[in-house]
């Protein structure tokens, strides 16, 4: 969050009205504990909210000289829920890639009134292809449900299409935490980075 600050100290005035939204549920500069972050931030961020947010962002981007034609979506853990999502919601999008985001609803992450469908859920609606990258070793992540996406993938038209490392578990990318793999990781970036640009984003 620190960097988070210090890029927007530049912002026009203007824009600065927008950070609101991010806060809407809390500070999240103030938790450190994870498990408390998911359960005061995460677990209760609208998804039709964050869907109006990235709308938003991309007129946003489109009104300061952005080409809304070569728009691509990705995010991790959370975030890569919101990918799936997102790829449902708006198919104008040329690519998505989702790191290892939670694919199907759990005891400690149930539908509910404010976050009603999961990745698996959607699936076969969504018409922008999406890579989805995931590790074997994710405790929170089964490679059955990440399977269980697979085939549900299969039945619509997008093209998307999944990685599944078999030595890395959750948040494996990040070289500053304990699970990051390196090997796994090595190979992933240049994957995203592949997928965006083959599907119009260059």
């Amino acid at each position: 969050m620190n960097g988070f600050r210090t890029s927007v100290a530049d912002w026009p005035r203007k824009d600065l009205s927008r950070l609101h939204r991010l806060f809407r549920q809390g500070d999240p500069a103030k938790i450190t504990d994870f498990r408390e972050l998911q359960s005061r931030i995460f677990t209760k961020m609208p998804d039709a909210a964050v869907m109006e947010d990235l709308d938003s962002t991309i007129v946003w981007a489109r009104d300061n000289g952005g080409d809304r034609a070569k728009v691509a979506v990705t995010g991790f853990c959370w975030g890569g829920r919101i990918v799936w999502l997102y790829a449902a919601h708006n198919p104008s999008i040329k690519a998505g890639v989702a790191w290892y985001g939670r694919v199907v609803n759990n005891p400690t992450s149930p539908p509910n009134p404010v976050q009603p469908k999961s990745a698996t859920d959607v699936a076969k609606d969504i018409k922008v292809p999406v890579l989805g990258i995931y590790g074997a070793k994710d405790g929170g992540i089964p490679v059955d449900t990440v399977e269980g996406l697979r085939s549900e993938l299969k039945k619509g038209t997008s093209r998307s299409d999944i990685v599944i490392y078999p030595e890395a578990g959750h948040g494996f990318l990040a070289d500053y935490r304990q699970g990051y793999h390196r090997e796994s990781s090595l190979d992933a970036w240049p994957r995203f980075l592949d997928w965006i640009r083959r599907n119009g984003v260059k």
